[in-house]
């Protein structure tokens, strides 16, 4: 299970973004990379294509970051956190399990 998803809430711990907050768009590679909006921004070059009715010029564009360079953001809080993964037992069934992300610092639930 992964612990960091998409449209959480996350602050860079390292980088020339540190302390910047964004939420994570996908996950990009291998699971290992995130694109976290507005964070990691590059200038890219673009050549214009007629065919396609695009413009030529420079763009800016979100470029993956790590995972081990981020944080979820604990809003209750107001700092970053690690989360931890809670199984509980579903009503109904054996072997049922649900598996719910919380904050590590207090305890509270992730929002889905």
């Amino acid at each position: 299970m992964e612990k960091i998803r998409k449209d959480d809430e996350v602050i860079v711990i390292a980088g020339k973004d540190k302390g910047r907050r964004g939420t994570v768009k996908a996950r990009a590679g291998d699971g290992d990379y995130l694109l976290v909006e507005g964070i990691n921004v590059a200038k890219k070059h673009v050549r214009p294509n007629p065919s396609k009715g695009e413009q030529g010029g420079i763009i800016n564009k979100e470029m993956p970051i790590h995972v081990s360079n981020v944080a979820i953001f604990n809003p209750a809080t107001g700092k970053a956190d690690r989360v931890r993964v809670v199984v509980k037992a579903v009503e109904g069934g054996r072997k049922k399990v649900e598996r719910i992300r919380v904050f590590k610092s207090n305890g509270e639930l992730v929002k889905a």
